[in-house]
This record gives C-alpha cells, sequence and structure tokens, in this order.
C-alpha cells in the first residue's frame, strides 16, 4: 500500500470515528475494533493507529480499550474546561513552552471543538514552524508558546469576551 493510500485510510477513519461520536453525544462511543477494521478491509492495527494518534489525550479524548473476543474500544470526548473562559484556557495549556507536537495537538483540538478552521490553525502551524525552526529547542518551545498563546488570543477575540 503506498502512503498517500495509508493516510487516506487513517482521515476516513479518523472521520467515521468522529462521526460516530458526534451521533453519540456526552455519552461517548462504544465500538468493536475487529468490526472497524471489517468496515475499512484493514488489520485491527490500522485502527490502534488511528486511536493512538489521532484520539490522545492531548487532542482532547479518552480511549478506554479492552482486548480479546469480547473487546471494545470506548471513546470520550473531553470539551476544553474554560469556566473563565478559552483565553484562560489557553494560558494554562500552553504554558511556559510547547514543543511543535504539543502545540500541533491543541491546535488540532481547537479545530475539534470548533475553535478555530482549518486555515486558521493551518496559518498558526507555519508561522510556529518558520519563526522557530533556526533556534535552540529551549529557547525556540518559549517563543513557540508566547506566539502561539499570542495568535490563539487573536484568533479568539470574541470567544475570550465571553
Amino acid at each position: 500500500m503506498e502512503v498517500a493510500s495509508i493516510s487516506s485510510l487513517t482521515d476516513h477513519i479518523e472521520r467515521y470515528i468522529k462521526a460516530l461520536l458526534d451521533q453519540a453525544g456526552q455519552g461517548g462511543l462504544e465500538i468493536r475494533r475487529t468490526e472497524l477494521a471489517e468496515l475499512f478491509e484493514c488489520v485491527p492495527s490500522q485502527i490502534n493507529y488511528v486511536l493512538k494518534t489521532r484520539f490522545s489525550s492531548e487532542r482532547g479524548y479518552i480511549v478506554e480499550t479492552r482486548r480479546g473476543g469480547g473487546g471494545y474500544i470506548r471513546i470520550f470526548r473531553l470539551e476544553p474546561q474554560h469556566p473563565q473562559g478559552i483565553c484562560s484556557w489557553i494560558r494554562q495549556a500552553v504554558g511556559e513552552s510547547i514543543d511543535m507536537g504539543e502545540a500541533e495537538d491543541l491546535l488540532a483540538r481547537l479545530v475539534d471543538h470548533n475553535y478555530l478552521s482549518r486555515k486558521d490553525a493551518l496559518l498558526i502551524r507555519s508561522l510556529l514552524a518558520e519563526e522557530t525552526e533556526q533556534l535552540q529547542p529551549a529557547l525556540a518551545a518559549r517563543v513557540r508558546a508566547m506566539l502561539l498563546r499570542c495568535m490563539l488570543i487573536v484568533f479568539l477575540h470574541e470567544s475570550c469576551s465571553e
């Protein structure tokens, strides 16, 4: 299987699971790994890959699994906790330093929860990569956090004033 096909399959599985989560509501979702693998005509390890990379706690999900004949996967979507508003939550989530993977996970979570468009997230990601690629890792993490906090507060200004 070529790389584009794998990526495409991963995207299809992710979209399917997210659609099921949307239908399930706040109660979460329980599905069987083998049924998903059969539906997408792939091996169960492909389902594991999607769960590990697209439904991590950093992206705002809790995944419980039980293997074996009666095995299942339970997925719960966590809403960002922000009693003082999304901007307060952003400041806490970003912190004083953040690596690129963590920043990408945070952007994906904000897109998933409709705080940011995919286009805006791509713009932010590109700027973060461009402005920090030549810096030493520790400095890059601090600069990335500062830029990310500032850009998200600007992009989410209306949500911040709630």
